[in-house]
C-alpha cells in the first residue's frame, strides 16, 4: 500500500490536538487551513476524518480558516486542498483514535482488537460500553505527535470514503442564511463603498466632498492620499455617495502603456529563465513542426462580488474576508495597518466561488482601513462590477511555442517550449510586499516589489505543465517573465497550465496531421505512463472516437496531467461550426487516485471545463494603454447557461492510491480540445485565444 504521505503541515503543527479535539457537546472540532471556496472540500475533509473516526459527519465542527484557531497552511492554491489537507487530518483523526482506544483498553483491561468504534462510542466484542470520546478524551494528553500514532484504515474498511456525501455547506447557502460573505449581517452594520482611480497608475488630484459628506446617511468620507471610501448606514445610501464623489475628483494622467498586452509580453526581451533541459534539443535533426499560441488577460469574473466585513476594537481587527489564504492575509493587513500581526484576526467566510487572487484579498484592506475611522462597529465593503473586472488581478496574457522535431522513425525526437508571461505570484505577503490595491493608493503608499513568478518547485507559474508528460528523448522548456509592464496580474486558476497545454495538444495534433497518423495513435506512443493511456483511451471509446469529421462538425482531444504530479484528465470536445462556434458534448476522464467525494470531483471537473470554455471561446480583457476597458458584462462576456455543452465525467476507480489535486486538472485539456475540433472540422489552425468565428473566418482570408 502507498504510504499516505503529503504531510508538510506536520511539520509546523505536528500534535494531535492542534488538528483534532473534542467538544462536551459530543461533536469533534477539525481544525484546517484548507478554505472552502466552491469545490467542496469542507465536506471531503470531513468524509476523510470522520472515516477514521467512526463518527458520523454530523458530529464534526470544522474549523477552516480562522487565524485564532486554525493551523496556517499557507494558501488554497494549487489543487492540493485534498491532497494535503485532507491526508493531515485524515493522519490527525487516526491518530487520534488510537491514543483514545489504547485509554479504552487500559481501562477496560481488554486487548485492542477487542475494541471498535460506532459514532465515537467505544465497543468491546462489539458489545457497547460505557466509555466514548467524549468520556475518555478529558484524560489523554492529545498534545503528542500525529506521526507516532497514525494508522489509517485500509481502503476495504471505508464507509464514508468513496461515496457522494452531499456537500454539507449547501444547506445554509440555499437558505440564504449567511452561508455566503455577501449575505452576512451583524448588529450595526455600517455600508461602504470606494472610489477607485480611473487606472492603477493615476493619482487624486484634488477634490472637494463637502457635498458628498452631507448626504441622507453619510457617515463620512475617508481620504488618505489617493485612497477615498464612503461609509454610510445603509447601501443604497452610499451607492448615491459613490456615484456624486465620482464626478468631484480629479485624477493625474497615468504614464503611457502598450495597449497590446500579448504583443508587449511576446516582445519582452529578458533572459530567459532554463526550467527543464534533457538531451539535446539542438543537435537533433529532422522535420521541425511548431505552433505559438496566446492568450489575453482574463479576469476572474465571479458572478458574485468581492465583498468584506471588517470591525476594530481596543484587542485590534477582526476581518471577515473569502481569501484563499487567512495568515497571509493577516501579515499584509498588519504590514499596512502598522500594526501587530497578532492585532489582525483574519476569519474565511466563503464567497461565491474563488479561482485565484481575485479582490477577496483587496477588499479586505479596503474594509479595514474604512472601519478604522468607526471603531466599534462593522464596515461591509461590495465591490462593484468594474471593480472586479477593471481593479482585480486579471491572468497575465501569455505567449507559449513549441516546436518539435520529427526524427526518421516517426516519433517525435526532441521539443523545445518557450512560455513568455507576466508573474503570476503576487498575493498577498509574497516577495515581502502587501500586494494589495489600496496600500499602493494611500498617503504613506506600499508599492509592490518586483514581481517574482512562481518556481518549478512549487508547481510553477507561467511554465506550469510546459514539461510535456509524453517520452521524447531531448526536451528544452525556458520561460520569459516581464516584469516592467504595469497590468496587475497574479494567480488565476490553472495559471500557466491553461496555455501551455492548449499549445502542446494542438501541436501533438499538428504532428499526427504532418505524419498522417491518428492523434490518440500518436499519443498513445508517446506515452509509458499506464494511467495517462488509460484516461486518453477512455475518453475516447466514450466519445466514439475519432467520430466523423464533416466541414462543420468534429471531435478534438486534449490531455494532461495537472503538473505532472497531481490528477490525470483527458478530455474529448464536439465542435460545431454554424453562426458561431458552439459545443454542444463534452466527456472527461478522471483518475485522481483515491476518490474521496466522487461528485465533488465530477463537480469540478465539469467547472473547470465550463470556465475553459468560457476563456476558449469568449474571455478577454481589453486595455486602452494602462486602464482596462472591459468594465461590463457586455465588454467582458462569459459563457451562458445555454452554452454549457452536455458534459459526461467518468471517474477512474485508483486503488490503494494516495488522492491527487483536482481541481484545475480540466482546463487545459478542454482548451486543447476545442482547438483540435475545430481544426479537424475546418481544417484551419486557430491559435490566439479566444477562438472565435470572426478569427475563423479571418484565417480563411
Amino acid at each position: 500500500m502507498t504510504k499516505p504521505l503529503s504531510t508538510e503541515s506536520l511539520e509546523s503543527y505536528p500534535q494531535i490536538v492542534q488538528w483534532v479535539s473534542f467538544d462536551a457537546d459530543g461533536c469533534v472540532r477539525l481544525r484546517s487551513g484548507k478554505v472552502e471556496i466552491g469545490q467542496g472540500i469542507a465536506t471531503a475533509l470531513v468524509q476523510m476524518a470522520a472515516e477514521e473516526l467512526d463518527i458520523a459527519p454530523e458530529r464534526c465542527r470544522l474549523i477552516a480558516g480562522n487565524t485564532s484557531e486554525s493551523p496556517d497552511e499557507g494558501m488554497t492554491t494549487s489543487s492540493k486542498s485534498v491532497e494535503v489537507g485532507g491526508t493531515t487530518l485524515r493522519l490527525a483523526a487516526s491518530a487520534a483514535r488510537h491514543v483514545l482506544l489504547a485509554e479504552a483498553a487500559k481501562l477496560l483491561q481488554a486487548a485492542p482488537e477487542q475494541l471498535s468504534v460506532s459514532d465515537g462510542a467505544i465497543l468491546r466484542d462489539g458489545e457497547p460500553t460505557d466509555l466514548t470520546y467524549w468520556t475518555l478524551a478529558p484524560a489523554v494528553d492529545l498534545a503528542v505527535p500525529v506521526r507516532d500514532h497514525a494508522a489509517p484504515k485500509a481502503k476495504s474498511a471505508h464507509r464514508l470514503v468513496g461515496t457522494s456525501l452531499p456537500r454539507l455547506d449547501m444547506p445554509v447557502k440555499l437558505k440564504g442564511a449567511g452561508g455566503f460573505i455577501q449575505d452576512l449581517k451583524l448588529p450595526g452594520l455600517l455600508h461602504a463603498r470606494v472610489l477607485r482611480p480611473p487606472s492603477p497608475s493615476a493619482r487624486l488630484v484634488s477634490a472637494d466632498f463637502t457635498g458628498v459628506e452631507t448626504m441622507p446617511g453619510v457617515l463620512g468620507v475617508v481620504v488618505d492620499g489617493s485612497f477615498v471610501g464612503i461609509v454610510a448606514e445603509t447601501e443604497m445610501q452610499a451607492l448615491a455617495a459613490l456615484a456624486r464623489a465620482g464626478g468631484m475628483a480629479r485624477w493625474s494622467n497615468p504614464p503611457p502603456a502598450p495597449a497590446d498586452p500579448i504583443a508587449a509580453v511576446a516582445a519582452n526581451d529578458g533572459a530567459p529563465q532554463l526550467v527543464h533541459d534533457t538531451g539535446d534539443v539542438g543537435s537533433v535533426a529532422g522535420t521541425r513542426i511548431s505552433l505559438t499560441a496566446s492568450r489575453p488577460h482574463i479576469s476572474h469574473a465571479s458572478i458574485g462580488l468581492s465583498c468584506a466585513l471588517a470591525q476594530w476594537s481596543d484587542a485590534g481587527v477582526t476581518v471577515l474576508s473569502s481569501t484563499q489564504g487567512v495568515y497571509p492575509l493577516r501579515g499584509a493587513l498588519a504590514m499596512v495597518l502598522g500594526i501587530a500581526p497578532e492585532q489582525v484576526t483574519v476569519v474565511h467566510v466563503p464567497g461565491a466561488g474563488a479561482y485565484g487572487h481575485n479582490g477577496a484579498d483587496d477588499v479586505a484592506l479596503d474594509a479595514a482601513l474604512l472601519a478604522r475611522a468607526f471603531r466599534g462597529r462593522p464596515v461591509r465593503v461590495l465591490w462593484q462590477r468594474e471593480d472586479e473586472i477593471a481593479s482585480a488581478p486579471t491572468g497575465s496574457a501569455m505567449v507559449t511555442t513549441a516546436e518539435a522535431t520529427i526524427g526518421a522513425d516517426g516519433r517525435i525526437a526532441a521539443l523545445s517550449v518557450d512560455v513568455a508571461s507576466q508573474p503570476h505570484g503576487r498575493r498577498p505577503g509574497r516577495s515581502g510586499g502587501a500586494n494589495l490595491l489600496a496600500a499602493e493608493h494611500l498617503a504613506k503608499p506600499f508599492p509592490p516589489p518586483p514581481a517574482e513568478d512562481i518556481p518549478p518547485g512549487r508547481g510553477g507559474g507561467a511554465d506550469r505543465n510546459a514539461v510535456p508528460l509524453y517520452r521524447i528523448p531531448n526536451v528544452r522548456v525556458a520561460k520569459r517573465i516581464a516584469t516592467h509592464l504595469p497590468y496587475r496580474t497574479s494567480s488565476l486558476r490553472g495559471l500557466g497550465h491553461y496555455i501551455n497545454i492548449f499549445a502542446l495538444e494542438c501541436l501533438m495534433d499538428d504532428v499526427a496531421d504532418a505524419l498522417g497518423q491518428d492523434p490518440l495513435a500518436l499519443r498513445l506512443a508517446h506515452l509509458e505512463d499506464a494511467r495517462a493511456r488509460h484516461v486518453l483511451s477512455r475518453v475516447a471509446e466514450l466519445a466514439g472516437w475519432p467520430g466523423e469529421a464533416a466541414d462543420d462538425r468534429a471531435l478534438g482531444l486534449g490531455f494532461a496531467q495537472y503538473k505532472n504530479r497531481s490528477a490525470y484528465c483527458a478530455v474529448a470536445a464536439e465542435v460545431v461550426l454554424a453562426d458561431d462556434i458552439r459545443v454542444p458534448r463534452a466527456w472527461a476522464v478522471v483518475d485522481a487516485g483515491e476518490a474521496i467525494n466522487p461528485d465533488g470531483i465530477a463537480n469540478q471537473i465539469e467547472g473547470g471545463m465550463v470556465q475553459a470554455l468560457s476563456w476558449t471561446l469568449k474571455e478577454a480583457v481589453r486595455f486602452d494603454g494602462e486602464r482596462i476597458t472591459t468594465r461590463d458584462w457586455e465588454s467582458y462576456p462569459i459563457l451562458h447557461f445555454s452554452e454549457v455543452p452536455e458534459i459526461t465525467v467518468e471517474i477512474v476507480e485508483a486503488d490503494a492510491l494516495r488522492p491527487l489535486g483536482v481541481g484545475e486538472a480540466s482546463l487545459g485539456p478542454m482548451a486543447a480540445a476545442v482547438g483540435n475540433a475545430i481544426k479537424r472540422a475546418s481544417g484551419v489552425r486557430l491559435t490566439a485565444l479566444p477562438l472565435t468565428r470572426d478569427g475563423l473566418a479571418a484565417a480563411f482570408v
